[in-house]
């Protein structure tokens, strides 16, 4: 059986990543970063949630030098994190709407320095993967999250690991609304989950992946476990 490390920001991607590849992969260890985003306290609590789930163990990386040089809204409580509508993320919508989004809770090198953590953690316990849960939908204005993106970084992997860790994102080829069906047919630990921007009690509701999580579930037919468990839906 292929063993691997996963990312767990406790999104729903990620969660739904991992709640699939367990079907076929030994899940050794879990890592949530906090960066200074918004979120961190919100991420960490629920992350360590969904590990004890699972079962397995989970470590929090602090990676305080990257809130030092972010400047955009996801980090900087300065800048205001743009609201967002079902009408400005659907398919007729001007996409330079999203790209700014995108900008504006963009991270520098994020994903990459991450995953590079990841397979340093993955090369030291003899792991073969890295988890991930990057997927169709957020690819288009995310280019860290795309087949391309993953291709290069097996390939630096490939060199930089003795072992020649490889990237594994199993919603690759997914949106939102297939992630949320095939995380409520695993049943996944969506009621731990949280994609807000923000890290409050309640989810805003107008952060675009608070958006894109309305539109998905909206779009499955199914209740948000999360805002079930927290009492804002019935």
């Amino acid at each position: 059986m292929t063993n691997a490390i996963a990312l767990l920001s406790s999104g729903l991607d990620s969660v739904t990543a991992i709640s699939l590849a367990r079907k076929h992969t030994d899940i050794k260890l879990a890592l949530v970063f906090d960066y200074g985003q918004r979120s961190a306290k919100r991420e960490i609590e629920c992350a360590k949630r969904i590990s004890g789930h699972f079962g397995f163990e989970l470590r929090v990386v602090d990676l305080g030098w990257l809130a030092g040089i972010t400047t955009t809204s996801l980090v900087n409580r300065e800048e205001e994190v743009p609201a967002m509508s079902l009408e400005k993320i659907s398919e007729d919508a001007d996409p330079s709407i999203s790209f700014e989004s995108a900008k504006n809770v963009w991270v520098p090198n994020r994903n990459g320095v991450m995953i590079n953590i990841a397979a340093s953690f993955a090369e030291s316990m003899g792991l073969d993967h890295v988890i991930v849960g990057f997927n169709r939908e957020e690819a288009v204005t995310f280019p860290d999250n795309s087949q391309e993106f993953i291709n290069a970084m097996d390939d630096s992997l490939s060199y930089s690991t003795l072992n020649k860790v490889r990237v594994m994102s199993p919603l690759l080829g997914m949106d939102k609304k297939e992630i949320v069906a095939k995380a409520m047919a695993l049943n996944a630990p969506l009621e731990f989950s949280w994609s807000c921007y923000h890290g409050e009690e309640i989810p805003c509701g107008t952060c675009e992946s608070c958006v894109r999580r309305k539109r998905a579930f909206t779009e499955a037919d199914v209740s948000d476990p999360l805002l079930v468990r927290l009492g804002v839906i019935s």
